[in-house]
């Protein structure tokens, strides 16, 4: 009970809420946080938009990362009080990882076996809507580890750290739900977002301490503007030929 009131403690402190909210300067920080997160997590965002593709309706497709939104709220201020501790659990980036690479192997396993059956019949493999909110909040769970450990790392205060990851979240749903409309408009999207997935599957496991090596976020900004414009590209090229 005295861990749990050590870890926790500082979020129930209302004297603590009003200071920083109060403070320019915790607000400065608060908005490096959020630009820090949002750079940290736009591979997130491709997982989750890829994700929700396997709901058969735009509707539980948006309800699925609202849902998925309170999941990850509760998930972030759980971690935050945990996040000394998070630098030791490399295993869980190796799930992440892994469970990554299953999502590739099971798409591009599925469309090939789609286009040889030449059926318009929906994939058996489709995914349940509890099934898909699980997903989300389960991969927020381990891109969360660097993003913690980052903002842990530039704030003590557990306050600021919690009000720039759950506004940092916030946006970076904004970000998967336009990457999901666009894969609505631009079917060559969703093969795109599997690659990228691959990428991303060896980028989070050559972060393990074991091997240490880090893949700027830049770097991957830069691979994903290069990616979507190739596809446009393609998508445009393929659209005037068919006309």
């Amino acid at each position: 009970m005295q861990i749990i009131q050590q870890l926790y403690g500082p979020f129930f402190n209302l004297d603590a809420w009003r200071d920083v909210l109060t403070s320019g300067a915790d607000w400065a920080i608060i908005f490096s946080l959020i630009l820090m997160e949002c750079l940290l997590s736009v591979d997130n965002a491709v997982v989750l938009a890829a994700q929700t593709q396997s709901l058969p309706t735009l509707r539980q497709r948006e309800k699925a990362l609202i849902y998925g939104l309170w999941g990850s709220y509760l998930l972030r201020f759980l971690m935050i009080g945990l996040g000394t501790f998070l630098i030791h659990i490399w295993e869980v980036k190796v799930i992440g990882a892994l469970y990554l690479a299953y999502l590739v192997f099971h798409f591009f396993y599925q469309r090939y076996h789609k286009s040889r059956q030449q059926t318009d019949e929906k994939p058996k493999g489709t995914a349940k809507f509890g099934q898909v909110v699980w997903q989300i909040v389960f991969m927020d769970a381990i891109f969360s580890v660097d993003s913690v450990l980052a903002a842990l790392a530039v704030s003590t205060k557990p306050i600021i750290v919690l009000i720039g990851g759950l506004i940092g979240i916030l946006m970076m749903r904004g970000v998967a739900e336009v990457i999901m409309a666009l894969m609505q408009k631009i079917p060559e999207l969703e093969p795109m977002a599997y690659y990228l997935i691959a990428i991303i599957a060896v980028k989070l496991f050559l972060t393990i301490p074991q091997i240490d090596i880090e893949i700027p976020a830049s770097l991957f900004v830069l691979i994903l503007i290069a990616a979507i414009g190739i596809t446009l590209a393609i998508h445009f090229y393929r659209a005037k030929k068919n006309d």
